[in-house]
């Protein structure tokens, strides 16, 4: 059924007289009279009993530009919200030229309409992977430039002849052939202009300097143009010869062309001998550097993904981290690998390296691995195509291991038959009896050469950091602690990975869009990530006026609620908090959930959606920290598995909906404590349009397009009402 809203404020009747038309009775239309009960209903932040939840918000989610034209969202956001949250405005891409420059006008134009309207800001986000400036931050780890000489040159030879090689003119005649004889190419003036092929099939680019050099010597001293190119681009330059056998040059710019080099003698009288002619040009020096292709190895990080282990023929599987204090500084981690008595192969127990490098002919390594085992103990090295696929017998040699940490060092170049592999194997069970292995600090680099070298992972995360200070700092500074709550971290919890049994965080490698995002955490690592940026952030606060005791960070996440893996997402999302505050000096203040949700006719998901929003919030609330619904909106999926757009809906289906927000508001109040209420934030205030990025033509707002209330907004009002 097609409904049509109709503002009841603008609502009235025409009268007539008694005499022109009699008893004539007016009804209101059905499709208004079913939606007339809406006007009953307060503002919503009014309806909040104060005294029960005393630090609650009410709050909403608009563009800064919207707000700022104080039309319409400004009214009603004035009228109906404690606090908004800025879609894109306050992000670092929002923000961050890809120069690096900070614009924060639009931000400081918003809070001073909230300020002036009573209204509190909600910070949305400090740090992320997503609407980052990739291009700026990508421009801030790209490789350095190597400090070389920048008067040390090679010389790159390009073309050489050796005239004495020939009997006769090697190249296309054109009026005048050269004579050859005594073991070199001798021309004499025929008593007309002339010139000549002195060297055919040279390529030159055009910026380039060549230098054309020939052994030669002239009856007396000569000068005579030379031409460098092809027949439709070419250079020329004049050579002087004189009557000595010497090294004579000239110096002319590439045509960037594969084409020749013409002498021009022209009307010059002088014989000339040449012996050979050399074509060079410079270029700067490169250097030589090692590029690890291990990751992780100090065995301190999450990323096992380079090693693995088969122990007594089990595996291969992920290699086992020891606990703290194996490794080989006596205080971090170490590999530990066990290998059985009486193996019948000496590949029964093995240590596989893997990089995601393949390997090739000629590529020169540096292989380096510190090693101890509970016995003195021999173990030889085989390349594999990956771990467990054999490819050849002889890699890195073989180590002795000792009960001691000792160090393993081999350089050299991979062979013809070890091209094609990425993997490095040890097998550990040449001797009979059983043995404890421990490897740490574990590097495999390959030599590569240039004017540039990659950073190096200390190198990248220091310079992020400094850039996440620098723009967490200019956003403070902008906000002048006005905002006094902020998403810290935003969607940090990857949703899949194992970290303890918890999922990982986010990362390039787990995304399935790593070029357009940014992670973070894969340079700051998952722990210092988050560390720094509340760091950083309260730092920042203090520092631009704001009262330490104001500021709260939250920690943003979706699917929060999520029935597939029991709530496994909120419960990672606790176990990453742990780990981020067993330092003792990081504090994060509340957890976030944006529960983007959807109303479902099937009953039995339903009663499991709403199942697992009960579980989610008392998860989050036995944390004792603040608990904020961040980003709360409703699709509809009807009996079928259909997702219904706005037109789509019945007034019983949208009642629906309104059940479920009434639902999720009062579970809200009934779980979570007052004391740990921060607020619930509606993200679209009207219905997505067609087109939208954002849930296209999907019914998520509690008024429609043209600001009339939904019963979406009768069923918000119905759960504050508790």
């Amino acid at each position: 059924m097609k409904k049509i809203y109709i503002s009841l404020l603008a609502l009235g009747l025409v009268g007539c007289a008694d005499t022109d038309i009699k008893e004539y009775v007016v009804s209101k239309p059905e499709s208004l009279a079913q939606y007339e009960y809406l006007a009953n209903y307060g503002n919503l932040k009014d309806i909040v009993d104060r005294s029960a939840h005393p630090n609650f918000k009410v709050a909403a989610a608009l563009a800064a530009s919207d707000y700022n034209a104080k039309g319409v969202v400004y009214r009603v956001a004035n009228t109906n919200f404690d606090e908004i949250t800025l879609g894109n405005a306050m992000k670092y891409a929002s923000c961050v030229s890809d120069k690096g420059e900070m614009d924060f006008s639009t931000v400081k134009t918003l809070l001073a309409n909230a300020s002036a309207a009573g209204m509190s800001v909600f910070g949305h986000t400090l740090a992320w992977h997503s609407q980052q400036n990739n291009t700026y931050l990508n421009s801030l780890i790209a490789d350095k430039e190597m400090e070389i000489d920048p008067d040390a040159a090679d010389t790159i030879e390009d073309g050489y002849i050796n005239y004495g090689d020939y009997t006769s003119f090697p190249y296309y005649v054109m009026g005048y052939e050269p004579v050859f004889e005594d073991g070199m190419m001798r021309t004499s003036y025929p008593d007309s202009w002339y010139q000549y092929f002195a060297y055919d099939g040279l390529t030159t680019e055009a910026g380039k300097d060549y230098t054309i050099t020939v052994y030669a010597c002239a009856t007396e001293e000569v000068a005579f143009t030379v031409n460098m190119g092809d027949w439709s681009v070419a250079n020329s330059g004049t050579l002087k010869i004189g009557t000595e056998w010497a090294e004579y040059s000239v110096v002319i710019p590439g045509a960037g062309t594969t084409g020749f080099v013409i002498f021009q003698p022209g009307t010059a009288t002088a014989s000339i001998d040449f012996q050979w002619l050399r074509v060079t040009h410079q270029e700067a020096q490169a250097a030589t550097y090692w590029v690890e292709q291990v990751k992780n190895g100090d065995i301190e990080g999450d990323d096992m993904s380079c090693f693995f282990a088969t122990e007594s023929t089990d595996g291969p599987h992920t290699a086992v981290v020891g606990p703290a204090g194996s490794g080989a500084d006596g205080v971090g981690h170490a590999i530990v690998i066990e290998c059985g008595a009486n193996p019948v192969n000496e590949w029964d127990t093995q240590l596989f390296i893997q990089t995601d490098h393949v390997w090739q002919e000629g590529e020169k390594y540096k292989f380096t691995m510190k090693m101890k085992a509970t016995e003195d103990r021999t173990a030889d090295s085989q390349a594999h195509y990956s771990p467990g696929n054999y490819l050849y017998w002889s890699f890195v040699g073989s180590p002795t291991i000792t009960t001691e940490w000792t160090e393993y060092v081999k350089q050299g170049s991979i062979t013809a038959d070890q091209a094609g592999c990425t993997t490095i194997a040890f097998n550990l069970s040449k001797q009979s009896t059983a043995c404890t292995y421990w490897f740490d600090d574990i590097s495999w680099c390959i030599e590569e050469s240039g004017n540039t070298i990659p950073l190096t992972d200390e190198e990248k995360k220091e310079v992020l950091s400094e850039e996440l200070q620098r723009w967490i700092y200019g956003m403070m500074d902008a906000c002048d602690s006005q905002v006094k709550a902020w998403d810290v971290v935003n969607e940090a919890i990857a949703g899949t990975g194992n970290d303890e049994g918890f999922y990982t965080l986010q990362s390039a490698a787990l995304s399935d869009d790593p070029t357009n995002n940014f992670y973070w955490q894969d340079y700051l690592g998952n722990v210092d990530y988050v560390r720094l940026a509340v760091k950083y952030a309260r730092e920042a606060y203090e520092e631009y006026g704001g009262n330490a005791d104001d500021l709260k960070l939250f920690i943003n996440d979706y699917n929060l609620e999520s029935d597939w893996d029991d709530c496994k997402k909120v419960k990672s999302l606790i176990h990453w908090v742990d780990k981020w505050e067993a330092d003792g000096v990081t504090k994060i203040d509340g957890l976030a959930t944006q529960m983007h949700v959807s109303y479902y006719e099937n009953p039995t998901t339903q009663a499991s959606k709403e199942a697992h929003v009960e579980q989610m919030l008392k998860l989050m609330a036995a944390t004792g920290k603040l608990v904020k619904i961040s980003e709360l909106d409703m699709g509809y999926v009807d009996a079928n598995g259909v997702e219904l757009k706005t037109g789509e809906l019945t007034l019983e289906q949208e009642k629906n909906m309104a059940d479920y927000y009434q639902f999720i508001i009062e579970k809200y109040f009934e779980i979570v404590p007052a004391s740990q209420q921060y607020a619930i934030c509606q993200w679209c205030m009207t219905d997505s349009p067609e087109g939208s990025s954002w849930r296209a033509g999907c019914p998520v707002g509690l008024w429609d397009s043209s600001w009339s209330r939904k019963p979406a907004y009768a069923g918000w009002a119905e759960g504050l009402a508790k």
